[in-house]
């Protein structure tokens, strides 16, 4: 209840304390997270806001909750700083069956394997990775056709599935199980021309607003990071840590979800926690004096 919460200011430190898991980045003073618009608010979403801005959400994913939390208390008739909300009505996300819905992928795609040429997808699907990821960078557009080609006959009579990043065209041609798409990928990827060729979708997320976005196409699967710091992309985000990583996958339960970002060995309990059905690990396997025992053992400890 917001018993004893008489100002913004006092339901956005009871919020960044309460929540103090949800901090990613550092955090913000509270004279640092007052806008001048909150004045137009109620002490409850000023306060929301105030304090998602403090645990260093982004402004729009700040938004995000703030609406949500606005929703949950119209929903249950109180408003209550403890209870962050994580039930997908108060976000607007449509129950399912959708009728736009990508075609579907196993809910548990167990452990993901992001590799970087059609040698690393073939080593690891035939060492039984259940997921992999051709991640192929080059400009040389015959090269690339060569990789993909390459990679999706390397999976053949393994099992593996292959979804191809980015090149979501030379996936379609060459008969890739699915493509996976960034949040920037996803302005200039026709959508409806990957989901009428069959092609199943993962997305890339870093927060709430682009969970959203991602989930309002009904992809596949919807990849949650980066979860722990990574030296491999340049990220425009903090780390999200595994606080957010729970309410996230609490949140979106109803999809299929692959944690990505810094996930080695010794994390992978820890991630496992939050129900995900997939970790994704790029150096935790091609940075390993053993490769194919590396990912027995990560498999092992996700069963």
């Amino acid at each position: 209840m917001s018993l004893g919460l008489k100002t913004p200011q006092d339901v956005a430190q009871a919020l960044a304390t309460r929540h103090a898991a949800m901090l990613a980045g550092d955090a913000l003073p509270y004279a640092q997270a007052v806008h001048t618009n909150d004045a137009t608010l109620s002490k409850e979403a000023a306060g929301v806001l105030q304090g998602c801005r403090m645990l260093g959400f982004l402004e729009h994913d700040a938004q995000c909750v703030a609406q949500a939390w606005g929703l949950q208390t119209l929903r249950t008739r109180q408003f209550s700083v403890n209870d962050w909300p994580c039930t997908p009505q108060d976000f607007g996300i449509a129950p399912a069956p959708r009728a736009n819905a990508f075609p579907t992928c196993p809910h548990a795609l167990g452990l993901y394997a992001v590799l970087p040429d059609a040698q690393w997808v073939g080593r690891m699907a035939r060492a039984g990775v259940p997921t992999v990821q051709l991640r192929f960078k080059s400009d040389d557009a015959t090269a690339i056709r060569q990789e993909v080609r390459a990679a999706v006959q390397a999976v053949q009579g393994t099992g593996a599935l292959l979804f191809i990043n980015d090149h979501w065209q030379i996936a379609i041609d060459e008969g890739a199980y699915g493509v996976h798409l960034g949040q920037e990928d996803m302005d200039e990827a026709p959508i409806e021309k990957i989901r009428a060729a069959g092609l199943r979708l993962g997305l890339s997320t870093h927060g709430y607003a682009e969970m959203l976005r991602a989930d309002a196409v009904s992809p596949s699967y919807i990849a949650l990071g980066a979860v722990f710091p990574t030296t491999l992309k340049r990220m425009q985000t903090a780390p999200q840590g595994t606080g957010r990583l729970y309410a996230y996958a609490k949140l979106m339960q109803h999809s299929p979800l692959v944690a990505i970002g810094g996930i080695d060995e010794a994390r992978i309990p820890v991630v496992l926690q939050s129900g995900v059905g997939s970790i994704a690990v790029v150096r935790a396997i091609t940075g390993a004096d053993h490769p194919e025992a590396a990912a027995h053992t990560l498999q092992d400890l996700m069963r």
